[in-house]
């Protein structure tokens, strides 16, 4: 049963992986309804190279979504040209699903969301998905052909 009644999450989604999978579940899992912002190619471009486009990356995020969760999933994606997009404009938005990475940033998004006039939004972390050599599953790592999307290791 859903802790709350909206929910947002986020991310690159640039090759999708066993973390995103996990992400995604705690997301649906904590909310009736989910924002899913996925980065735009000019925001994620400050800070990774992509393998994929947007319209891929979210073309891609639909199809594992209907795979993984089912056509009755409830979301909604939203483009993200800042770190926080819809999470400190939307007041409904009741908590931010993220890795405890990314969770440690939760006190700033609710200075932003206090600023805004908008109640403070809960934290639900998620543990970070380990490859086989201990390290996070990450796109980074899938593209730089270390591991692959379920965090086996490949052979060089």
């Amino acid at each position: 049963m859903a802790r709350f009644k909206l929910v947002a999450t986020g991310g690159t989604f640039d090759e999708l992986h066993v973390g995103h999978i996990a992400l995604l579940t705690r997301a649906f899992e904590s909310g009736d309804h989910v924002i899913i912002g996925v980065t735009s190619d000019e925001f994620a471009s400050k800070y990774k190279k992509l393998n994929h486009g947007f319209d891929e990356r979210v073309h891609n995020l639909k199809e594992a979504i209907k795979k993984e969760f089912g056509a009755s999933a409830s979301y909604e994606i939203a483009r993200l040209d800042s770190e926080f997009g819809p999470a400190v404009t939307t007041g409904d938005v009741e908590a931010l699903v993220a890795s405890a990475e990314t969770g440690s940033k939760i006190a700033r998004l609710n200075e932003i969301r206090q600023k805004n006039g908008l109640a403070p939004a809960q934290l639900v972390s998620v543990e970070l998905v380990k490859a086989e050599d201990g390290r996070p599953v990450s796109s980074t790592r899938i593209r730089a052909g270390e591991i692959d999307s379920r965090g086996r290791l490949l052979k060089k």
